[in-house]
């Protein structure tokens, strides 16, 4: 019956395509959503009754499964949290692994040498400045009084003594600080800390850096007393101007020692941790002295000091501020700094370098350059200025290598090459007595065409005949034209360079006008030869170099036996004609009372220089004026404002010295005592000492004196025995060759200067 209604269930065809694939998806009565109108399904509604005590079961299944999954979460965040953590003590332990392995190795975590210092001092004795770290001796703290540590501790770390290194509450209150100030305004390192950093590390701001310093300050707390760190670090610390340790800035700021030091004058060393370059208080005394009055609270209220002690400190402070050194004294500095490395090498230790310097002559250079500029520098547009002043030997005694070191660290006098201008004629007069001319040969004065080129005096006028003295002391241009192209500009550039011209020169018509530019240092020392007889010198600064405590010798310059470069003939000869300079011509400002001297002046193309090299048995002394950017003055020349500036020092520099010959000069009374002065004295009208050569003198230069050595010889001329005047046999074929020149002055022949050149040279 059963498989009857089966049966009768009908057949079912089976059907494929598109329509047999979807007749599955119809929905059913039970699949539709209830609708308003629709009936719902009866079993829906017969289990209606039976799903409230469902829902009843379901709240109190959710009530135990919510109680059941806080438990599991308090689960979970130990366990995350026990994880992060073991991950951050491996991250942690790893950095301190990276960090320690890229610290020094352990055996070398020793207190490292005070880096070297360069003492430089003048020839007597004096400090003229100090180069390289300036570190004072060491203190103990049990030397000090006890205020001046008390303020470090005060304003730099009020714990020192109670933390390992690092101070957990200076470093959150840092970082509270910072963060309400939105940057940077307050540092939570420790004392210990600042003396890691300051001995093994360097000053970038890196968070590898500050985990190393955080490392060396734990080791130094182990490895060291409180009481020593602090020591160690008040002799290491910086406090700007160059000065490391609290004995070397008591020293440069107040002039004492540490030990000496009052209340106020600690506040203000303990405030210049800060920012020592800003709050210097030889360049910054406001800031210096508003920082100190802070350090004074925080002492005061550590009560490390007595309210009146603070009130009395800050109401009259004694702050007994050394001025800033000199400035000009730095481009000596420099200028040794330059050549230090070829005397000694590479410094490893303290060193102390004695120098030629005199510090009076220097601060007098200074002054004159200084002053003179703050004058008349508007007037002539000139903006800068340089001074050399050695001893005929090479000796260099003062140095101005600009007006204004802080402004211009460029030295005008070592590095700077300008054009000499007419200072340069000298050597091509020189090469013209040594062709066998003499200061009385004649010359024209007129114009000059040399291939198109048409030199001028610089009064545009011409003279006709003159002689070579007065040429030269008029410094006719025309004239100076002539002789070096007759005596070739080649020889000219020789006679240069064996003078000490060490700068490449042309040799072309020009050279004979200083068209070839040269430094002033070479151009004063080659004057040096006319002062001292004709002996080549080099110039120097350095004598000795010593460490500090004077137990070795690093260098000593060695004072060998001076070589020949000009007869002494043709020294008198040159003398004589640049003296004319001083008396009657270009330089006729210069003066020098009591005393012989001579020289020459320079003025460059389009007033570009204005040079003045003058000389007595004592000093030789440039002074150069101009401008950096090499613009045109306003028509300053040689024989103006370098003269002053040299007659003003020369006056000071020979205060106080007895009189001395230069060669070839006429003689005076101061000059009886003197073995050349006699024999000049002899030759004088009415000298009833019979005409004698000069007594022979030692062959060697002695050091530091100006008076005449023998004639020397050199390989240009060769000196005849007794001293005999030049004559045609004494020169080589081709100067024989030349015609010569008619030895008569325009003027009449009378007067000490041409008696005695005629005397000294012949007509």
């Amino acid at each position: 019956m059963a498989w009857g209604k089966k049966k009768g269930g009908g057949r079912k065809e089976p059907t494929f395509g598109i329509s047999a694939a979807l007749s599955d998806l119809r929905l059913s009565a039970a699949d539709r959503v209830p609708g308003g109108d629709e009936e719902r399904p009866k079993k829906a509604q017969k289990r209606e009754p039976a799903e409230k005590p469902r829902k009843s079961r379901t709240s109190s299944k959710a009530r135990s499964k919510s109680r059941g999954g806080f438990g599991r979460s308090i689960k979970r965040m130990f366990y995350w949290s026990a994880v992060l953590g073991l991950w951050a003590a491996i991250l942690i332990g790893g950095a301190i692994v990276y960090v320690g392995a890229h610290l020094p190795p352990i055996q070398s975590l020793e207190i490292p040498k005070r880096p070297p210092t360069i003492q430089i001092v003048g020839m007597d004795g004096t400090v003229l400045t100090t180069r390289g770290e300036q570190a004072g001796d060491n203190v103990l703290i049990k030397d000090l009084p006890p205020y001046l540590p008390k303020a470090f501790i005060a304003i730099e770390d009020r714990r020192f003594y109670s933390h390992w290194g690092v101070d957990p509450i200076g470093v959150a209150r840092a970082a509270v600080t910072n963060v309400m100030h939105r940057g940077v305004s307050q540092g939570g390192s420790t004392l210990t800390q600042q003396l890691a950093k300051n001995l093994f590390l360097t000053q970038e701001r890196t968070m590898q850096r500050k985990l190393q310093e955080v490392e060396l300050a734990f080791w130094l707390e182990r490895k060291h007393s409180k009481n020593q760190i602090l020591e160690l670090y008040l002799n290491r610390v910086y406090f700007g101007s160059g000065a490391y340790g609290v004995e070397a800035a008591a020293q440069k700021y107040f002039g004492k020692s540490a030990k000496n030091v009052t209340i106020a004058e600690a506040a203000m060393l303990a405030g210049l941790v800060k920012s020592p370059s800003r709050l210097a208080p030889n360049r910054n005394p406001e800031g210096a002295e508003a920082r100190a009055k802070v350090v004074l609270a925080a002492m005061q209220d550590a009560e490390f000091i007595t309210a009146a002690q603070a009130r009395g400190s800050v109401g009259a402070p004694q702050y007994n501020v050394k001025p800033v050194g000199a400035g000009t004294v730095n481009y000596v500095a420099d200028w040794i700094g330059e050549v230090l490395d070829d005397l000694v090498g590479q410094v490893d230790e303290s060193i102390v370098v004695e120098t030629t310097i005199d510090p009076k002559l220097q601060s007098t250079a200074e002054a004159a350059i200084i002053d003179e500029l703050a004058a008349k520098s508007v007037k002539f547009n000139v903006t800068q200025g340089a001074l050399v002043a050695m001893t005929p030997q090479g000796a260099v005694r003062a140095m101005v290598g600009g007006r204004n070191y802080t402004d211009s660290q460029f030295n005008r006098a070592v590095t700077a090459k300008r054009q000499p201008g007419s200072s340069f004629k000298p050597f091509v007069y020189l090469t013209a007595i040594e062709s066998g001319m003499t200061p009385e040969t004649i010359r024209q004065d007129a114009p000059l065409d040399i291939k198109g080129w048409k030199p001028e005096n610089y009064t545009h006028e011409y003279f006709g005949s003159v002689t070579l003295t007065q040429a030269l002391s008029m410094s006719l241009n025309t004239v100076a034209v002539r002789l070096g192209m007759e005596v070739s500009p080649a020889s000219v550039v020789r006679t240069a360079h064996r003078m000490g011209i060490s700068s490449k020169l042309e040799a072309n018509a020009s050279i004979a006008l200083g068209t070839s530019e040269v430094s002033m240092m070479e151009l004063v020392g080659a004057y040096t030869p006319f002062a001292n007889g004709g002996y080549g010198t080099t110039p120097y600064v350095v004598t000795r170099i010593r460490t500090v405590e004077g137990k070795k010798t690093l260098y000593a310059r060695r004072n060998d036996a001076p070589s020949a470069v000009i007869d002494a003939r043709a020294v008198a000869a040159m003398n004589t004609m640049m003296q004319q300079t001083i008396l009657t011509g270009s330089a006729k400002k210069a003066e020098l009372p009591g005393w012989y001297a001579a020289g020459k002046t320079g003025t460059s193309q389009d007033f570009r220089d204005a040079w003045f090299i003058g000389y007595t048995s004592q000093l030789v002394t440039g002074v150069w004026l101009g401008n950096d950017d090499n613009s045109p003055t306003k028509k300053a020349t040689g024989g103006g404002l370098p003269v002053d500036i040299w007659s003003r020092f020369m006056k000071v520099a020979h205060q106080g010295l007895t009189p001395e010959p230069v060669p070839g000069l006429a003689p005076s009374s101061a000059f009886s005592n003197n073995p050349i002065g006699q024999a000049l004295s002899s030759l004088l009208p009415g000298s009833t000492t019979p005409q004698q050569p000069p007594p022979p003198l030692p062959p060697s230069l002695p050091p530091e004196r100006g008076y005449v050595p023998s004639a020397p010889v050199y390989n240009g001329y060769r000196a005849q025995p007794n001293d005999a005047p030049p004559t045609q046999a004494n020169y080589p074929a081709q100067q024989r060759a030349r015609p010569q020149q008619q030895n008569v002055r325009p003027e009449a022949g009378s007067g000490i200067d041409g008696w005695l050149s005629e005397r000294l040279f012949g007509r």
